[in-house]
């Protein structure tokens, strides 16, 4: 089942757990790739000097911040990569969260194609780890890009999250990683992964 409008309505700290478990959905080239959510990062502008939005920076690359929750927030960084990231909270409220690393649930060999151009029996186990375990490897690994910005997660997009397998997780909440710039921000315990999970990009 699809989440509802309603799941992302709620606070970016709060949803950043409950998304873990939760499963990540992408329809591409008449596929259809699925993957656990297994580590998030809560951003909040308001307090937060690691967000895009923080200080009320309103640009026309951070205006999805600043939409209703419930829909996709997609941003290129360095020059090369893509992240992905769910809007919540209400309009103008500017937080969301940073789908930080997947755990792969289907069609392994499409996805290994799009990270290493092997397919996924070519792959070292090392690699197999690496496919998903990092926002930019995702996005990869998915085809996720800008095109994907501003896309409803509360319906059949493309792009969208439905309920996991209702299991209770251990939730491990720690600091968030490359925001050395944020100044007290950095030490925010905004950083929740699940426990043991192989898939997460760092303990």
């Amino acid at each position: 089942m699809i989440l509802n409008k309603e799941f992302y309505k709620g606070n970016a700290l709060e949803i950043a757990k409950n998304l873990l478990g939760k499963t990540l959905v992408r329809s591409i080239d008449g596929i259809t790739l699925k993957g656990k959510i297994v580590e998030t990062e809560a951003y909040i502008a308001e307090i937060d000097k690691a967000s895009h939005a923080y200080n009320g920076r309103r640009t026309d690359r951070t205006e999805p911040l600043f939409r209703e929750g419930g829909i996709a927030y997609v941003y290129f960084i360095y020059g090369m990569y893509h992240c992905f990231n769910v809007i919540t909270g209400e309009n103008n409220n500017a937080q969301g969260v940073l789908i930080r690393a997947i755990e792969p649930l289907n069609n392994f060999d499409y996805i290994s194609l799009n990270r290493f151009k092997k397919k996924y029996c070519e792959l070292s186990l090392a690699k197999k780890r690496e496919l998903t375990n990092g926002p930019s490897k995702l996005c990869m690994a998915f085809s996720i890009d800008k095109n994907d910005n501003y896309k409803i997660l509360s319906e059949e997009s493309g792009l969208y999250i439905e309920e996991g397998n209702n299991i209770d997780y251990d939730i491990v909440e720690t600091t968030r990683i490359g925001i050395d710039y944020a100044e007290e921000a950095r030490e925010f315990p905004w950083r929740f992964y699940i426990k043991d999970n192989r898939y997460i990009s760092k303990k």
